[in-house]
């Protein structure tokens, strides 16, 4: 009797976890919906200020970023795929950049889930990062967005009147800085 009671419990138990785990799990986003809020704090340094369009202190959230597109990548410094990217992502920033036609509509950031300030850091140095990173140490960004793998891309477009929605999503197969773009001046309708 103690043993059929103790296996009805662990089931019910398990059963019980299951449902709740699957019930609360977030979905990644998806094409066409708005980006869930995301709070950043607003870099220190002052040319990541100014390339976000933002100043002052404290946070901000990302539609608050003066452009028309953002691309995220939230990436992870331990991910050997990340890591592989890495130049190729910088060259994606580099295009932009060097582009008026589209450098102030196109910003670049990256967030780096469950990598602490420091690590974030380490590999912002490490593959001479050009654009904002961001740690999400606590990996509060990452459930927010689905506990999505690494690298994971997105590509938010913002609208005139504040609005946003998200116009692609990608997980790994980074194609290359040249073809990403394209395929984000076509997805975004700056093209």
């Amino acid at each position: 009797m103690k043993k059929a009671l103790f296996i009805l419990t662990t089931v019910a138990f398990l059963l019980s976890t299951l449902t709740f785990s699957v019930l609360s799990a977030n979905k990644a986003p998806q094409k066409g919906e708005a980006l869930p809020t995301i709070n950043l704090p607003i870099p220190k340094n002052a040319d990541e200020r100014n390339y976000l369009g933002l100043s002052g202190s404290g946070s901000f959230k990302i539609p608050q970023i003066k452009t028309k597109v953002v691309i995220i990548e939230i990436f992870s410094m331990y991910c050997p795929y990340c890591q592989k990217d890495a130049p190729g992502v910088n060259e994606l920033y580099r295009l932009i950049e060097s582009n008026p036609d589209i450098k102030n509509k196109i910003k670049l950031i990256g967030i780096g889930a469950g990598n602490s300030s420091y690590e974030v850091e380490i590999f912002k140095k490490e593959y001479r990062v050009p654009f904002p990173l961001f740690s999400d140490k606590d990996f509060v960004i990452h459930k927010t967005i689905g506990e999505v793998r690494t690298p994971y891309f997105m590509v938010v477009k913002i609208n005139d009147d504040g609005s946003h929605q998200i116009v692609h999503t990608q997980l790994g197969e980074y194609p290359g800085a040249q073809p990403f773009l394209e395929l984000v001046l076509n997805v975004s309708g700056l093209k």
